[in-house]
């Protein structure tokens, strides 16, 4: 991607390629920063919101399911899995028919919703399996406390599971931040659009800018890349919670 980035359109075509381009150009990522900077900024606002959304939704969903243990807990856990395996096209047809009768097409709101029912299906089985490994003296002494349901939850089960917690929030931003199905079918024709719209636009018949779609790439990759190597600890560790049981 950062080789034909900054190849010249002249020197796309040359065979045989160059290993490095010898005439490198900017012009893509100039492109970049003149044309796609909306794109960018409604990718990171609708993977936020995501993030966000599916913290909210699956947090107290999983400690229900992990410490109250309601009735039809295992069904519900089972419902959840079969969720991810719905595809997402099939998905987004039903989204489209709702958005239209309901006026939300073409805003980062809609798209917001769309991603968060594919992250947190996920989002719950994840936080289930790190909250199920908390020792339950732990929340019998919030209680003998005084601590209700919910201070339990806030004070005591949210804190413990960071790990959970980081884990869940980036496989949900790089969800959103990836998504191309729910942004094209329910945002394509709207003015915030996703980056990834942004660089379905360099492609066409006859307009394949191909410097400036590889660097609207390396620019789009690098919050997915740096977000990684930043949380890849925490990541294992809420990944692997639960698996392993005394």
């Amino acid at each position: 991607m950062i080789n034909v980035s900054l190849t010249p359109e002249r020197d796309m075509r040359k065979s045989p390629p160059d290993m490095f381009p010898l005439h490198a150009t900017f012009d893509g990522y100039r492109a970049v920063l003149q044309q796609q900077l909306p794109y960018l900024g409604t990718s990171l606002m609708v993977s936020v919101g995501t993030v966000v959304l599916t913290v909210v939704l699956a947090a107290p969903a999983a400690y229900a399911l992990a410490k109250l243990r309601p009735r039809g807990g295992g069904l519900l856990s089972f419902v959840l899995l079969v969720a991810q395996m719905v595809p997402g096209i099939i998905m987004a047809m039903g989204f489209y028919v709702i958005y239209l009768n309901l006026g939300v097409l073409n805003s980062w709101p809609g798209l917001i919703l769309a991603d968060s029912t594919i992250a947190v299906p996920f989002a719950v089985l994840v936080f289930t399996a790190f909250m199920s490994g908390i020792p339950d003296e732990l929340l019998q002494a919030a209680r003998t406390d005084g601590a209700g349901p919910l201070r339990t939850f806030w004070s005591i089960v949210l804190p413990v599971s960071g790990n959970a917690v980081v884990t869940v929030s980036l496989f949900a931003f790089l969800w959103a931040w990836s998504d191309f199905i729910f942004a094209s079918t329910l945002d394509g024709g709207g003015q915030l659009r996703p980056i990834t719209l942004g660089i379905y636009r360099y492609i066409g018949n006859n307009n394949q800018e191909w410097n400036a779609i590889m660097a609207t790439a390396v620019v789009a990759s690098i919050p997915a890349a740096v977000l990684l190597v930043v949380a890849q600890r925490y990541v294992a560790a809420g990944v692997t919670a639960g698996a392993v049981k005394d």
